[in-house]
């Protein structure tokens, strides 16, 4: 299988990746800032400018190709996930990005998406999560808060929520980082850990959209409440958070508990340790449940496990059949097990 290749001397910038497209995301809309962080990101990989793809579904989001000057792909709703493993596929070399929304991936490519998650091919999907339809002007998608008041549910919806990152380890994900639109210092930072990963990278982006479902993440993102309610984890390092770095989190009994370093003889060493290569999903699907203002949002990357990729097993296996196989080309297969002769017979049946 031909591996992705990296160029140590490869020197592009930023402006090699910039389209000459007009973009029409909506004025404030968080989707500027997280393609301004691709952009910046793409140049630092050391891959030839020709071997990146970027595939997306519909959406608002998925508007991301005709903004990249690179190869791309704009899908059909809910379909950029089998594109993005096709594309993978045929191609192992290419630096493959599916770009998609909690509509588009978590809604008609439901089925789609849990079955990239479980395969693993070596794909970058950021999954911009506005918890709302932008595109189609505001109807409930399978992230918005129970209750929620939109065009299609003037009532309140009655459905349950998914949770991105409790679906992706749901569905056997190896790979689920969570970021906000609101600081491209730490998207710039995931993207490129998630880059590094060999295997299906998921990474939920809280993207804010500024007509049909503002601030829907202000607890997580305003500048009131964000030291609060942001725990951005890094592997080996204790879980703490809070404007003054002094609360944390402990296990108790089968459940994570907030902690106050300093009170009831807590110190630094009761707090646990963020290890995201932990086979065991138990704590990151723990992690990835926390909900403000119970909890801190867990932001960074929250699971990183090592595993044989879709693509590597295919090509492995393909590999595999042209070295043991007696079969080396049609003839072989045409002639092997039982065969006949068809003869040309006369009128009367002689031949």
């Amino acid at each position: 299988m031909e591996q992705l290749v990296k160029t140590k001397d490869l020197v592009l910038s930023k402006k090699d990746f910039e389209s000459d497209q007009m973009v029409k995301w909506c004025p404030g809309c968080g989707d500027h800032a997280i393609l301004r962080s691709v952009e910046n990101v793409f140049p630092e990989l050391g891959i030839p400018k020709e071997d990146f793809v970027v595939v997306s579904g519909i959406g608002c989001s998925s508007r991301f190709p005709y903004y990249m000057n690179t190869y791309g792909m704009h899908g059909i709703h809910g379909r950029a996930a089998p594109l993005a493993t096709g594309i993978k596929l045929t191609n192992p070399k290419l630096s493959v990005w599916m770009i998609t929304g909690d509509g588009d991936s978590l809604a008609i490519g439901g089925n789609h998406f849990i079955h990239l998650a479980r395969r693993n091919p070596d794909i970058n999907v950021l999954l911009f999560n506005n918890k709302i339809y932008g595109l189609t002007k505001g109807q409930f998608s399978p992230t918005t808060p129970k209750g929620s008041k939109t065009k299609s549910s003037p009532q309140g919806t009655f459905e349950v929520p998914f949770n991105p990152g409790e679906l992706v380890i749901g569905a056997r994900g190896k790979f689920f980082a969570r970021v906000v639109d609101t600081n491209p210092k730490m998207m710039t930072e995931v993207f490129l850990e998630a880059a590094k990963y060999r295997g299906a990278s998921i990474i939920e982006i809280l993207a804010n959209c500024v007509i049909f479902n503002n601030k829907i993440h202000s607890l997580v993102t305003s500048r009131e409440t964000k030291e609060d309610n942001q725990l951005f984890l890094r592997a080996g390092q204790p879980m703490i958070f809070g404007k003054e770095k002094n609360r944390g989190l402990v296990l108790k009994g089968t459940g994570l508990e907030i902690v106050t370093i300093g009170e009831n003889g807590i110190t630094e060493k009761d707090i646990l340790v963020h290890n995201p290569y932990e086979v065991d999903p138990g704590i990151h699907i723990m992690l990835c449940e926390m909900k403000a203002p119970d909890f801190p949002v867990a932001l960074g990357v929250i699971r990183s496990v090592e595993a044989e990729t879709f693509e590597a097993a295919v090509w492995n296996s393909i590999d595999y059949e042209k070295d043991t196989s007696p079969l080396k080309k049609v003839d072989d297969l045409l002639r092997s097990g039982n065969t006949w002769r068809i003869s040309k017979s006369n009128n009367n049946g002689k031949k």
